[in-house]
């Protein structure tokens, strides 16, 4: 199962929801904006330790992000 086209969404619907420009969640988890640029776009994954600082910021399971669980 190809998984990006699930998280690429999900970050990017969960940025927007909280009203966060790519700058302010880059620097909330350690990434420039360029990177959550390029997760967001599709075209760049990001390490284990970068996912999982990302549910913990959004409250989300990475199972939800990875599109495994429909449920946040």
């Amino acid at each position: 199962m190809d998984y990006m086209p699930f998280f690429s969404q999900r970050i990017y619907e969960l940025r927007k929801q909280r009203g966060l420009s790519q700058k302010e969640l880059g620097e909330a988890v350690g990434l420039s904006h360029k990177a959550i640029s390029t997760i967001e776009s599709g075209s760049r994954s990001t390490t284990i330790e970068k996912l999982v600082l990302l549910a913990d910021f959004f409250g989300v399971s990475t199972d939800y992000l990875l599109g495994r669980r429909e449920e946040p």
